[in-house]
């Protein structure tokens, strides 16, 4: 009886869209059929508002919240990943005869500080000199056969990155662009910097002009070639000739670039950062399992998930998103971890909640993808049951409030709803989403998702900003 009272109270849900959200689609040519919406306040069995609901759409990043809800869920907030160093030789008198090994189980947030205070232990154990090679276990994780350069021809770009188990840095290169008024040129630098004394692993070929005009799109009149080639350590080096035009008026800015592969970009940091330490390493890299006579010297712990599902989400950050799919494979199913049996956890998870989505498609987990599909309706019925889980502080808070932070830093600082709205944008080419979570000007708690699969997908941001003032100020 009660289920046949909710399907007929379910059914009084507005399947239009509320007249100022209409209005600002037409302000733009675009009509009710560019939008799909469904919204529910957390405390009520039946959505106010379920327009085009049950279509299967790309959610493009907004299915970041699907990944990371289940990892906070089947790992718990508290899971920490391990990164740890090996050797299979003899180490007496501060000599290591034989190979270093690092091997990694998966972390997205390793840094170059990470890997400087595990190099550092090792000097303080009194490792001095190592004889012998750089072994890089990543088999945690199985290879992907899917490229850099699959999703739209970037391959240097770091959203486009590929997951590793040994990943450093998000495998980035920060190449820092300074107007420099005095010389009149461009400065370049490089960080972290992957070259070592004696060897070179990235060279700047510097061909950018420096010009009187505004800063503007900067990034428009860049333009780069990548020339690789293996270095004598069996690495890839990297020749980046950057050209085009930079305004005096830009200053100082940041172009993040992903050059080396996961085994190389280790490699360099490692050599460069073990001869500031003053040891002594002549080795090459090499990539394989660890011997099963391996002894190992020290192991790293991450920060904790809660702390990479903020910068995840925060930040729609694709290659932390992708690590942690594979951990979910790893940890949930079998290693090494694919992105078929990350999907597959979470599918299975899903069940268990009693939550049956048959539409969703989850290729990478992060919402770089043109396979990914969910609707509306079950998205927002993810996040309603996220907000009963014993895990939705750390889920809310690590997305984007609106207008104060993250991607939403800039967006609706006007509006009535500033910061009270946590919510997760997605944007692709043809797709612009968001979903998450909105607090009225009544102190009521909304689910709200909005998605738009349209060739004029990045002109609905204006009725998306809209609907979430008309949400705002529900009466």
């Amino acid at each position: 009886m009660i289920s046949l009272l909710l399907v007929a109270l379910s059914s009084l849900a507005h399947a239009e869209l509320p007249a100022p959200v209409l209005r600002a689609l037409q302000a733009e040519g675009l009509g009710a059929d560019a939008l799909s919406v469904y919204v529910q306040r957390v405390d009520q069995p039946v959505p106010l508002l379920a327009h085009q609901a049950d279509i299967a759409l790309n959610p493009a990043s907004t299915m970041k919240l699907v990944t990371t809800y289940a990892g906070l869920e089947l790992l718990g907030p508290a899971y920490r990943w391990r990164t740890e160093i090996y050797h299979d030789g003899v180490l007496k008198q501060g000599v290591l005869t034989g190979n270093l090994i690092l091997k990694g189980y998966g972390d997205p947030s390793m840094r170059v500080e990470d890997l400087w205070r595990m190099l550092s232990r090792l000097r303080q154990q009194g490792v001095q000199r190592i004889d012998g090679d750089l072994l890089l276990d990543s088999s945690y994780f199985a290879s992907t056969n899917v490229g850099p350069a699959a999703f739209d021809g970037e391959p240097y770009r770091a959203y486009n990155a590929t997951p590793a188990a040994l990943v450093m840095d998000l495998k980035a290169t920060g190449i820092q662009l300074q107007a420099d008024a005095l010389t009149q040129q461009v400065l370049l630098r490089a960080e972290p910097d992957p070259n070592s004394p004696g060897m070179t692993a990235l060279t700047l070929n510097n061909q950018l002009k420096l010009v009187r005009s505004g800063c503007g799109d900067w990034k428009s009149r860049l333009a780069y070639d990548v020339n690789v080639r293996s270095d004598a350590s069996n690495a890839r080096a990297v020749e980046l000739v950057l050209r085009g035009d930079y305004a005096l008026d830009c200053g100082e800015k940041w172009l993040d670039l992903s050059f080396f592969d996961e085994a190389s970009h280790s490699y360099f940091l490692f050599r460069q950062l073990w001869q500031q330490l003053g040891g002594s390493f002549t080795g090459k890299l090499r990539v394989g399992l660890m011997p099963e006579r391996a002894v190992k010297l020290l192991s790293n712990e991450s920060v904790t998930l809660a702390e990479v599902v903020r910068d995840i989400n925060k930040f729609s950050n694709n290659l932390m998103a992708r690590q942690l799919l594979l951990t979910l494979a790893a940890e949930q199913i079998a290693t090494p971890g694919t992105e078929a049996n990350g999907a597959r956890a979470v599918q299975l998870w899903l069940r268990s909640k009693g939550l049956e989505f048959p539409e969703l498609v989850i290729e990478n987990g992060a919402g770089l993808s043109r396979l990914e599909r969910i609707s509306s309706q079950h998205l927002a019925e993810l996040l309603l049951a996220a907000y009963a889980s014993p895990v939705m502080p750390e889920l809310m808070s690590s997305l984007p409030i609106l207008a104060v932070d993250g991607t939403l830093r800039k967006r609706q600082k006007d509006s009535a709803a500033y910061g009270r709205a946590h919510l997760k944008t997605g944007s692709l080419s043809n797709v612009r989403s968001i979903a998450g979570y909105v607090l009225d000007g009544k102190g009521r708690r909304w689910v709200v998702v909005c998605i738009s699969n349209h060739a004029k997908a990045q002109q609905t941001r204006g009725a998306q900003d809209v609907l979430i003032d008309w949400l705002y100020s529900q009466p």
